[in-house]
This record gives C-alpha cells, structure tokens and sequence, in this order.
C-alpha cells in the first residue's frame, strides 16, 4: 500500500509539473517577441525573459523557508495561484501596453517556478533512496509535455481577442498554471520524520564538508548556467549571424528540449546501475560534443547536433547532482540544503542569460562554447577529488 502511495505521489507531481512548466515556456517563447512590441528601445526586448531567470533564482530561498514551515502541498499550491495571477497580469500589462509591468509579471511568474523547482525533491522523498533518481526523472520527462502544451495553447489563443493581440494567450496561461492547484489538493508528502530541535542540523558551511554535497550542487550549477547561456545565445546566432530561418531556429530549440527530457525514459535507471559520477562524466562527454560541433560545422545540422547534445549533458547532469544530493543532508536539513543549491543554480543561470547575448555579439558562437571547457574541465576536477575524499574517509 505505501508503494502504491508514493507512485500516486510522483504521477500527481509528474501531472502538475507539466501544467506548471508551460509558465517557463511560454515566457521563453513569447518573452522576447512581446517584449519587442512594448519595450521602448529594441535593446530592452529579451528584459522581460531575464526578468523571469531572476525571480526563479529571487524566490530560492523564500520558497524553501515557506514549504519547510508549512509544507510542500501549501508551497506549491500558493505557487499555481501565484502564478495564474501573474498571467492574468501579464495579460492587462499587454492590454494596456505597459512594458514595466509585464516585466513585472515576469518576474512573478519566474517567483512562483521557483516552487516548481522542487517537485523533483518531493518526489525524490516520497520513494526508496534506490529509486529516486527514477522519481526525478519522471517529474523531468513530464517537461516535454509542458514545453510542447504552453507554446501550442498560447499560439492558439493569441488571436482570441483580435484588438490586442497575445491577451489571450496570457488568459489561456492564466488556466494552465492553474490547474495544479486543483491536482495537488490531493498530493500527500511524508511527514518530517526528525524535528529540527531533537537533531543538531548542520548549517550550509558543515554539509559543504561532504564531498558529494559540494560535487552535486556543482554539478548542478555548472550544467544548468552552460544550458542556459548557450540556449539563450543559439536562436540568436542561427538567424542574426548565421542567416538561418526563424523557423530553422524554433525547431532547433524544440528539438534542443526533447534532448533536455527524453534521456529522463532511462538515465533514472543508469545512475543506479553505474553510479552518479559515471553519469555525471558521460554529461560532461556530451557537452564536449556540443562544443566540438559548434567549432566545425554552423549549419542547421551542426546547431542540431550541438543544441540536442547540450541538452542530452544537462539533462545527465542534472538528474544525477540531484538524485546525489538528496544522499547528504538529514531530514531536518533537508529544506536549508536544497534552498543553498536552487540558490546556487538559478543564481548562475540568471547570470548566464543576461551575459549569453552581450558575450554572443562581442565574440562568436564557436567562441562562447569554448568558453564552456574550463568548466567542464573543473567539473571532472571535482568528480576526482569528491571520490578521492571519500575513499581517503573509508
């Protein structure tokens, strides 16, 4: 009966992530384009995406101190809400063509992702330590839905109100967002088996002290801010500096997430079966071949191959710094140690995305992804050193 539970658990979460991520995808989608219709200055028109990057990594913290006091199901509830009422704002901002405050909405919108951030570490909680890297990827692979459901929907509804045009596709975001709140009534969390004041939680400096603390928040910074800063930067450089299609582009990108959350159908079972770090090194591999391809070969195959590899090594990266993370706290430790990584991830990711377009125009495209290599470099510096720690420890 309790397996039974937590696989409801995890297919609720998978269910609700795929309505919550239509909100990160369609900021990405029409962040830019909308923002070119009301900005003042054309300069000013991806402002409203980076504007989204930053209230993900603004609302880390808060997110993770307010579940920790009141629970996941509260958190990620108040976060539908929060985020359909983002929509709705979003959509008077373009109604009344109000720049600032459709970056606002934003904003808002990428405050309440922050919440979502964490359904892969609830369902991760609510299943055997063994099988959890199989749990977060569920909830990962549920993102291909999303990332194909908000576009389509909000394509669809941008005419909806002819006089003023993506006012509808905010009302339809405005719904989509919202339905996990419906869902989650019925979600059910393991209660904190430990309370905090009967075990002497460690603070951030003491769990940096594990090696594998310090590899899995790593890994996971370096792979998202590489993910972010060079899918950012590749639209940009296929039509702007390589004259490729705007349709070429758009296709490139959704292949690029298909790459991101295909790999979930299986990588959950290679982490188990060969361990995090040889994952974590086959991610790494990945990102190299994304690297390399970018050097050689600027047609739209060779952005192919180097965005679907890109997300490939994220997605390798990701799934295995996580499913390794969750091995090296307490329970009572558990919310402080996952709001120091998400503080650390989206940290860098918002650096990523207001540096990827400046670094793109002052250099290239083969010379930002070079610039991925001393990270990746450093990255396989800390897998050796993580391991040679812990065999020293035994």
């Amino acid at each position: 009966m309790l397996a039974q539970s937590f696989s409801r658990t995890v297919w609720l979460l998978s269910v609700s992530h795929a309505f919550s991520f239509t909100a990160a995808s369609v900021t990405f989608f029409l962040g830019g384009i909308i923002g070119a219709l009301l900005a003042p200055s054309v300069t000013m028109a991806t402002l409203p995406v980076a504007a989204s990057v930053v209230g993900t990594a603004l609302g880390t913290v808060p997110a993770a101190m307010l579940m920790s006091k009141k629970g996941r199901r509260f958190g990620f509830i108040g976060a539908a809400i929060l985020a359909s009422g983002s929509a709705l704002l979003g959509a008077t901002a373009i109604w009344h063509s109000l720049f600032w405050l459709y970056c606002f909405s934003c904003l808002s919108l990428g405050a309440s992702y922050a919440f979502v951030q964490h359904y892969r570490f609830a369902a991760a909680e609510s299943v055997a330590t063994e099988v959890a890297p199989q749990a977060i990827s569920a909830i990962l692979l549920s993102g291909i839905a999303g990332a194909f459901l908000g576009p389509s929907v909000v394509n669809y509804a941008s005419d909806w109100i002819p006089q003023h045009t993506f006012v509808g596709s905010y009302l339809a975001l405005s719904v989509m967002v919202l339905i996990p709140a419906i869902i989650l009534i019925w979600l059910q969390t393991p209660e904190q088996k430990i309370k905090t004041k009967d075990y002497p939680s460690k603070t951030v400096r003491q769990l940096a002290q594990h090696p594998n603390f310090v590899l899995a928040v790593f890994a996971a910074t370096v792979s998202y801010a590489l993910m972010v800063f060079l899918m950012t930067a590749a639209p940009v450089s296929m039509h702007v500096m390589d004259g490729h299609s705007i349709n070429d582009a758009g296709i490139i990108i959704q292949w690029h997430v298909v790459g991101m959350f295909l790999p979930s159908l299986f990588v959950g079972k290679l982490i188990t079966n060969y361990g995090h770090r040889a994952i974590m090194v086959a991610g790494i591999c990945a990102l190299g071949i994304c690297a390399g391809v970018s050097q050689v070969d600027q047609t739209v195959a060779g952005y192919w191959v180097s965005l679907v590899t890109l997300g490939i090594g994220w997605n390798f990266l990701f799934v295995s710094s996580t499913s390794l993370l969750i091995t090296t706290y307490q329970e009572a430790e558990k919310y402080r140690a996952q709001a120091f990584n998400e503080l650390m991830v989206f940290g860098a990711q918002a650096i990523a995305s207001l540096s990827a377009g400046w670094l793109l125009s002052a250099t290239s495209w083969k010379t930002i992804n070079l610039m991925s290599l001393p990270l990746l470099g450093l990255l396989l510096v800390v897998i050796w050193w993580s391991h040679n720690k812990l065999s020293q420890q035994q």
